[in-house]
């Protein structure tokens, strides 16, 4: 029998905003490259806190610091996150960090290191932090729709197998989850290259076709055409993709779009960290399609669980959302069956359906916003990429 997720709950953390957390993270977020010391600091001090040190914040404008300050805000908005301490090196742009967050509801105390130095900014934004971890370790989970999550999905070190089994098992989640009222989310605008007039079609209306083309079209025109060379800016395919049997984006770009599913239709077209309004559904984001990169575009839109189809055996992780590996490549599952948390490889020796490993998939994600640690969570993978749209003033 399918699994029926119709009525499943799990147990959660209903934030003050009303959107589900599966973690309950304390946050120590620099809001620049020169205030990472600071934030260290203070997790280093108070146990149950997190630091996300970063590279950049520092003399950008324009459109690439809005998304800086999207991605930051969001970062700390995320449902997987119970509180903040933002530490900047002045209080202007520390400020706006804060603020941002505020208006979710949850606690959020700001400090800036000019005219005090890192010593009283570690010192006083420590006692904060530890005021901040007695409140949130006695939040209690309460029991939550599953299809309450948002949920995002990008492959990585994609092969023969991936197109074929790991990718159609996000696509299943979907097409089952979606019409209960999941929100789910993809990208990868570079590597949907020759398969764009599908992914296109896929849009549920065709203003969110149209908008996807704009995203699409804007990314060739700007940055592959300046810059190509006969195999995509020898970027697309990967040298880890060739490996794995992939010899053309075009290959890549199909079994990529399986993570979509086969009834699931995309009614929106986002632009990097940018959170869906239009309710419940499938939308469409402008993202790199490095994992990092991706990753932590999705956590800023404020997705709470990452599900993470691999062929040859990617090993990202995220400060504060969990990422959840499926593959169905034999070899990767002899060799790095540390990092993999759903094994579909029965898909390709026929003793799977595509069904089956879809509910596979939902059983893994009912767990993980349970409790359960994923095998990135367990090793200590955190990678957080900040996306730079062009060089700093």
């Amino acid at each position: 029998m399918a699994f029926d997720a119709s009525n499943v709950t799990v147990n959660a953390w209903r934030r003050e905003n009303g959107r589900v957390g599966v973690r309950n993270h304390v946050l120590i977020l620099p809001v620049d490259d020169i205030s990472n010391a600071a934030a260290e600091g203070v997790s280093r001090l108070i146990q149950g806190t997190i630091a996300i040190p970063h590279s950049y914040g520092r003399l950008q404008f324009g459109e690439d610091l809005e998304l800086h300050f999207r991605t930051i805000i969001g970062t700390g908005a995320n449902p997987n996150v119970a509180a903040v301490v933002v530490i900047g090196i002045e209080p202007g742009w520390t400020k706006i960090i804060a603020d941002g967050i505020r208006k979710t509801g949850k606690p959020v105390a700001e400090f800036s290191i000019e005219q005090n130095g890192d010593l009283e900014t570690i010192r006083a934004a420590s006692w904060k932090a530890k005021e901040f971890v007695h409140w949130a370790t006695e939040l209690q989970k309460e029991p939550c729709p599953l299809t309450d999550l948002w949920v995002s999905t990008k492959c990585g070190e994609s092969d023969t197998t991936t197109g074929l089994s790991s990718c159609p098992t996000v696509g299943n989640m979907y097409d089952k989850l979606i019409p209960h009222g999941l929100t789910g989310c993809f990208g990868e605008t570079s590597e949907i290259t020759g398969a764009e007039h599908i992914c296109k079609s896929r849009a549920a209306t065709p203003e969110a076709g149209e908008k996807f083309m704009k995203i699409f079209q804007a990314y060739q025109d700007e940055v592959i055409e300046p810059n190509k060379t006969s195999d995509l800016s020898d970027s697309q395919p990967t040298k880890g993709n060739i490996l794995g049997g992939l010899t053309t984006i075009e290959e890549k770009a199909l079994g990529n779009l399986e993570k979509i599913g086969r009834t699931s239709t995309y009614i929106d077209a986002l632009g990097p960290a940018e959170a869906p309004e239009q309710g419940p559904g499938l939308y469409f984001m402008d993202t790199s399609s490095a994992a990092a990169e991706c990753v932590t575009l999705m956590a800023a839109a404020g997705y709470v669980i990452h599900t993470f189809p691999t062929g040859q055996g990617n090993v990202v992780g995220h400060p504060i959302v969990p990422v959840i590996k499926i593959s169905g490549n034999p070899r990767t599952l002899r060799t790095m069956s540390e990092h993999i948390d759903v094994d579909v490889t029965g898909v390709l020796t026929r003793e799977m359906t595509i069904d089956q490993a879809g509910d596979a998939l939902i059983e893994m994600i009912t767990r993980t916003a349970n409790g359960r640690n994923t095998a990135a969570e367990t090793l200590g993978h955190r990678e957080f990429s900040m996306t730079k749209l062009y060089r700093s003033a």
